[in-house]
């Protein structure tokens, strides 16, 4: 049988399909019952997340659960099948209606890091009656698709009225949020899942996860959809390989809180390149960038934004043009947190005080916290300084043009479905004080009188155009002139 018709026998969406098998036991998974000290804590933190906001006494009640655990990056990720018993519910002064008690089979995955718990997924209800994907805000912009029903995208329903150039995030969330959509979603979906199953080589260990997924996928091509209606440049969004992906896993996973949240070590502001910039420049046909690198389930993309950064630096003034060790900043920078974040200024510092950096052969990358195992024996490259850039953008050019490849951090709004194209989001869903992804600058010019920026992002070739990612210059559209920063080599 193709395998995207197993698919769907999988999803139990052909004639006559077979009931859905048990979840079988993942090779190599190991299950544990809730007296395992391991699978306890994230139970209980599950629970909590799931009771946060209700009154004590409607609080549900965990009965039964089990779960098996595999390594995401650094840390452990738990995925569980809970029974939680919500109480009955007869007080007025807490719930309109009476309400008897009911029991719900769910579903969790919670990620531990470095002591830290994060719930990626709640997914409950009665079997096989709730598909939608759970645990995704409305408010993120995701409509509540009804896959059972059978809906689907209307392009009428995304284009933007007159009022949604407005600067004001309150006109564009009627629109985000449209509901309802047409009959035939569903056949669609499962085509073109079909097509991302197969593309991308996905797999997933039960019935019920592949049925979850596809959920999240076709929420994810609405939104998309939406997020290309509001778009005021040349950008195409749709399927990537990061699809399946809830918004709130994606963050976790690849995204990077700490731009936002910590205000780094303080660098001294660079001299302004006095000249004009020419109209347009690419390092790329210079010989000063390497190729496109996988930060893979990491949230390291400040480390490798920083060492696209060096590698510049070194071609500039050595003329040789080295791969550098991001895993080294992982493991040997004590200040930033490894696939947890970090800040560009930090990584500087710590390539100073370690005395260099190694090459990507010495030192290669694995995408979690290892020991340090720096040699300064086998450091290639070292840096003097660092410098913080203007945010003027017309300066920002001039630097490159002159100076190298500079790191800056983006808010990566849409970028989860960039496909190619000028990324040109609105200011108010793409703020430039919500940044969250450190990249490379590494060219800029025009396409059809569209002015750009060429981004070198580290989400691997099968991203974007062969890796990059192109945004408009000229307006700060995501914050990208807001931390600019660069290595100094003498």
């Amino acid at each position: 049988m193709a395998p995207w018709l197993q698919l769907l026998l999988l999803l139990g969406l052909l004639p006559g399909a077979a009931p859905v098998p048990s979840e079988p036991r993942a090779a190599g998974a190991q299950a544990w019952e809730l007296a395992s000290s391991e699978l306890l804590e994230p139970a209980r933190f599950a629970l909590e997340m799931y009771n946060r906001g209700r009154a004590a006494r409607t609080r549900a009640a965990l009965r039964v659960v089990r779960g098996r655990v595999r390594r995401a990056g650094r840390g452990s990720l738990y995925s569980l099948k809970a029974t939680l018993v919500e109480p009955p519910c007869n007080d007025p002064t807490v719930c309109q209606l009476r309400v008897s008690k009911k029991t719900l089979l769910c579903s969790f995955e919670v990620l531990v890091e470095l002591g830290k718990h994060m719930l990626l997924r709640r997914d409950c209800g009665p079997v096989d009656t709730k598909i939608t994907g759970a645990g995704i805000p409305r408010d993120a912009g995701i409509a509540q698709v009804r896959l059972r029903s059978g809906v689907s995208p209307d392009s009428s329903l995304f284009q933007p009225s007159s009022d949604d150039k407005n600067d004001t995030f309150n006109s564009f969330l009627p629109l985000l949020n449209k509901d309802p959509l047409p009959q035939d979603f569903s056949v669609k979906m499962v085509s073109i899942f079909k097509d991302f199953v197969t593309t991308y080589n996905r797999t997933y260990e039960t019935t019920e996860e592949a049925r979850w997924r596809m959920s999240v996928f076709a929420n994810n091509m609405v939104r998309a959809q939406r997020i290309q209606a509001l778009d005021r440049g040349t950008a195409r969004y749709g399927v990537t390989k990061f699809s399946d992906l809830t918004e709130e896993e994606f963050r976790t996973i690849y995204l990077n809180p700490l731009l936002k949240e910590e205000p780094g070590k303080k660098m001294h502001l660079a001299q302004s390149i006095p000249d004009l910039p020419p109209p347009e420049w690419d390092w790329r046909s210079k010989g000063a960038v390497t190729k496109v690198k996988d930060q893979g389930m990491c949230g390291s993309c400040w480390a490798f934004s920083v060492t696209g950064n060096v590698e510049g630096q070194w071609f500039l003034k050595r003329g040789s043009l080295l791969s550098l060790s991001e895993q080294e900043l992982l493991d040997c920078d004590k200040v930033d947190k490894a696939c947890l974040g970090g800040l560009p200024s930090n990584a500087y510092s710590a390539i100073r005080t370690l005395g260099g950096l190694e090459t990507e052969d010495d030192y290669s990358y694995h995408g979690h916290l290892q020991a340090c195992s720096f040699s300064a024996e086998k450091a290639k490259v070292y840096i003097n300084d660092s410098v913080e850039l203007s945010q003027n953008e017309q300066k920002l050019a001039a630097w490159l043009a002159k100076k190298g490849p500079i790191s800056v951090a983006i808010n990566a709004f849409g970028m989860q479905f960039y496909r190619h194209g000028i990324s040109h989001p609105l200011r108010p869903l793409c703020s430039p004080w919500l940044i969250d992804h450190a990249v490379l600058l590494v060219g800029y010019g025009n396409r059809s009188a569209t002015p750009f920026w060429a981004i070198k992002n580290s989400w691997g070739t099968d991203w974007g155009e062969e890796g990059y990612y192109y945004l408009h210059r000229g307006s700060g559209a995501c914050g990208v002139n807001i931390m600019a920063s660069s290595a100094v080599v003498d």
